[in-house]
């Protein structure tokens, strides 16, 4: 399949992976929730089959790992139930579906997990994501869900800006280091989900290559970071202590250090 030669629907574009993604495909149809609402079956099936695309990119996700336990139902609606119906409508007009599930679809007892382990998620949102998972699947056959941790891009609040901007007002700024996984730059996996349209499908890890904690992340962004345990920043939803997924489908992507110095570098230009 030659990408630039196809019609690609993008739901969920002005997100910061949305952003990313249009970047990448420049002619694709960008969509965000004031041009459909994802959770309304009837519009979402209408809208697919009148713009007939040959592959939808579905980046749109309710991603407040904490609000999902207070929101559920929303949750639910937004990251299990619409993504069926996105499916839905890709199997009527025969379209390939691009998704995004999560690392916290399991539950952390591994060190590391690879595409066919047994999930088991931990808190709401991990739940509403499984499900979704499971929505495409009970609908179709020509899907690529593409299981992401530990995002951080350009377009959109995310750990490393948190950091830059507590640095700034904390002498020191407390972070646990007894979370492990894999970050993810957007602008890296946007590239690479062009190539996995290509691929056969099913079920895709991708991240950045190599394993932090959330300290050492931290580490590599500002000086003034202290570690800490889970125990003395309790949350709203309970968190994987290992949530590393493993790449057995595809080349790797570079080192997450190396992405996050040019996301600083891009950053400051931006300043600049």
């Amino acid at each position: 399949m030659v990408v630039g030669a196809i019609k690609t629907l993008i739901l969920g574009a002005d997100g910061m992976l949305g952003s990313d993604l249009c970047q990448v495909f420049p002619d694709a149809i960008p969509f965000t929730h004031g041009d459909l609402d994802i959770t309304n079956r009837e519009d979402v099936i209408r809208f697919i089959r009148e713009i007939t695309p040959d592959v939808v990119i579905n980046a749109a996700a309710y991603t407040n790992v904490d609000g999902c336990e207070d929101e559920r139902e929303l949750a639910f609606q937004v990251n299990g139930e619409a993504p069926g119906y996105i499916a839905e409508a890709c199997s009527y007009i025969g379209a390939t579906l691009v998704h995004f599930s999560t690392d916290y679809v399991f539950d952390g007892s591994k060190k590391e997990y690879v595409e066919s382990d047994a999930t088991n998620p931990i808190n709401a949102y991990g739940e509403s994501k499984l499900l979704g998972e499971q929505e495409i699947v009970r609908h179709m056959d020509d899907y690529r869900i593409i299981r992401i941790s530990w995002l951080f891009g350009m377009n959109g609040r995310n750990f490393v800006d948190t950091m830059l901007r507590l640095s700034g007002e904390m002498d020191t700024v407390k972070v646990v280091n007894d979370q492990f996984g894999k970050p993810t730059y957007t602008a890296d996996l946007a590239r690479k989900t062009q190539e996995i349209i290509d691929l056969e499908h099913g079920i895709y890890h991708v991240t950045n290559d190599g394993v932090c904690s959330w300290y050492e992340f931290a580490s590599a962004v500002i000086d003034n970071v202290v570690p800490c345990s889970s125990d003395d920043f309790p949350t709203r939803a309970k968190r994987p202590t290992y949530s590393v997924l493993t790449n057995t489908k595809t080349t790797p992507m570079r080192h997450w250090r190396e992405a996050v110095l040019e996301y600083l570098k891009e950053g400051q230009n931006l300043i600049l």
